[in-house]
């Protein structure tokens, strides 16, 4: 960062865009496998939270979306005083780790979507299981590419047990 360039401290700040919302910013970032249900049940809890009041996005994209950007635009959401629902494969710890790094304490929520590949595959509503088996995809998170699941996520959903609503 240059020497020439100094933050500018404005005195509408996140904790001002969160009181006049009426709610604590939040990152809810759902991590699972491709088909896990991360997108479905991150859609069906913006639903909810929405008719509850709550002022929310969802930020959902392919499994090409670069994690540590997504942060970024999700910390922003969250200095907006907002509630965003981020619903990414990401499967490398290290990557998840970044995003919740750069949160302030207690803004980020990880929600392991925890499907096994047999559940993923069966669902597979895209046909991308069975076109990175045939080797028309190359690096398939679960497939050719290592999943890493959360250790001590703050949530996890047992997707293949439960239905989107309990979840």
């Amino acid at each position: 960062m240059s020497d020439n360039v100094v933050w500018h401290s404005h005195p509408v700040d996140q904790p001002t865009r969160a009181e006049q919302k009426n709610q604590r910013p939040l990152v809810i970032w759902f991590t699972g496998l491709s088909a896990s249900g991360k997108s479905t049940i991150a859609g069906a809890l913006e639903q909810i939270l929405t008719h509850q009041g709550y002022h929310t996005y969802l930020l959902d994209a392919d499994r090409e979306e670069n994690i540590r950007r997504v942060g970024e635009v999700a910390k922003l959401m969250a200095d907006a005083g907002l509630i965003s629902l981020a619903a990414f494969i990401s499967p490398f710890c290290a990557d998840r780790q970044i995003v919740r790094e750069i949160m302030p304490d207690g803004q980020f929520v990880e929600v392991f979507v925890d499907a096994s590949l047999d559940v993923c595959k069966e669902r597979d509503p895209k046909g991308l299981y069975a076109k990175a088996e045939r080797g028309e995809i190359k690096q398939f998170t679960g497939i050719d590419s290592p999943y890493e699941a959360p250790e001590q996520p703050e949530l996890r959903i047992p997707a293949g047990e439960v239905s989107v609503a309990e979840a």
